[in-house]
């Protein structure tokens, strides 16, 4: 535009196109996903599966460990279990009677307790039963103090105390007590066991760190050799030693319970299993986590086909902004504009449906629900990534037309 100047000389006026404020560009950016609200909804709905599957996944994994390691905190990390093992000719090893005794000496223990397997005893519900229809479960002599050492809690009854542990009475564990079809324990309730009556006084809950209890009937120490035959033989010790020196107890319990020949002797920490199990659960946390990447890659692929198509469609409209003086740059940042804010609302939705199944899941299995924020805010900052990469090509190519071709092509 030009125009006069003093001294009679023509001024030259150069028009400058508008800068889009941030309020602008998610106007526009905006407009698109107004006017095709269904096309939209699906294609966050893609982006949305995704991400609420890698939340979930990491949700119910995160709340399954913290309940896990609750556990373990409530139980202790600190039982170590002593068995026997093989002789050098591949035969089954024994402990000595008095490992017991021997490992109690060691300073850092705390508690010890054993059981020791009767041979040649089940237990039946009735004394009608053949003999060889054992059901897999074992009868089990057990020290008074074997509850309190491997943590385990009655679901109902009583323990063995230093009376009943001389007479004829058996605390079922709880798989025992479920196979036998026993509910509760009473003086009237009798098992038949090593070919004579044993009175159920007690029953186990599941004992989590010392799981072989389930399966077993544990009768008292001196009932089992008055009655049963029992030679005294301990086949499992449980021992609860000082938290810093488990480890150290560790190594020596071997030489301790049999040192003639402590390579008879295996020693392992109940807790080993549950961590077994931890990294089972984060292996398959790995898998799941995959899947939902792979979903949400699908999602991300939907965005961009969105983006393309309604490029194809709005070629009119990209001809009109360019002839009232749109620049490439505005173009490109209206459609990138565009694709994030699908692809935001797409993981801000998944990212919700993830904490709600999550939730949703953990309060069925009585855990604490537990989301990482690194989860929320990751799946939020995927969805953005991947809408950026998959808006950039739509955004570049609405910006290469011409307003001429544009116009034309309507």
């Amino acid at each position: 535009m030009t125009g006069p100047a003093p001294g009679g000389r023509v001024r030259r006026r150069t028009l400058t196109p508008a800068r889009l404020r941030p309020g602008d560009v998610l106007r526009v950016g905006s407009a698109g996903l107004r006017t095709r609200p269904l096309r939209a909804f699906l294609s966050a709905l893609g982006i949305a599966i995704g991400i609420a599957a890698m939340v979930a996944v990491v949700g119910i994994s995160s709340s399954s460990r913290v309940e896990l390691d609750r556990q373990l905190e409530a139980l202790g990390t600190n039982l170590l279990t002593v068995a026997p093992g093989n002789t050098l000719s591949g035969g089954d090893a024994r402990l000595p009677v008095e490992s017991v005794r021997m490992i109690a000496r060691i300073g850092p223990v705390q508690q010890v307790a054993a059981t020791g397997k009767i041979p040649d005893t089940a237990i039946y519900r009735s004394d009608r039963i053949p003999e060889v229809q054992t059901g897999g479960l074992t009868v089990l002599a057990a020290h008074l103090n074997l509850l309190e050492t491997v943590g385990a809690h009655l679901a109902d009854g009583v323990w063995l105390n230093a009376a009943t542990e001389r007479y004829p009475a058996v605390v079922l564990g709880a798989a025992t007590a479920r196979q036998l079809g026993i509910p509760e324990a009473g003086p009237e309730i009798q098992v038949y066991l090593g070919r004579q009556w044993f009175t159920v006084i007690g029953i186990l809950e599941r004992v989590p760190l010392a799981p072989e209890l389930d399966s077993a009937a544990l009768v008292g120490w001196p009932v089992a050799e008055s009655r049963l035959d029992f030679d005294g033989h301990p086949t499992t010790v449980y021992t609860r030693s000082a938290d810093a020196h488990v480890e150290a107890v560790r190594s020596v319990l071997a030489a301790t319970a049999n040192p003639e020949a402590p390579n008879e002797v295996k020693v392992s920490r109940p807790s080993d299993a549950l961590a077994a199990r931890q990294a089972a659960d984060q292996a398959f946390t790995g898998l799941l986590l995959g899947l939902g990447a792979v979903a949400l890659l699908v999602g991300g692929v939907g965005v961009a086909n969105t983006m393309v198509i309604s490029v194809l469609e709005r070629r009119a409209e990209i001809g009109l902004r360019r002839s009232l003086g749109a620049t490439r740059g505005q173009i490109r940042l209206q459609f990138l504009a565009e694709s994030l804010l699908l692809s935001a609302i797409g993981g801000a939705g998944g990212v919700v449906i993830g904490i709600v199944v999550t939730a949703g899941y953990a309060s069925s299995q009585s855990w604490p629900a537990v989301v990482p924020a690194w989860a929320s805010a990751g799946g939020v900052g995927a969805t953005l990534v991947i809408g950026g990469v998959a808006g950039l090509y739509p955004a570049i190519r609405a910006a290469r037309l011409a307003p001429t071709e544009a116009l034309a092509a309507t």
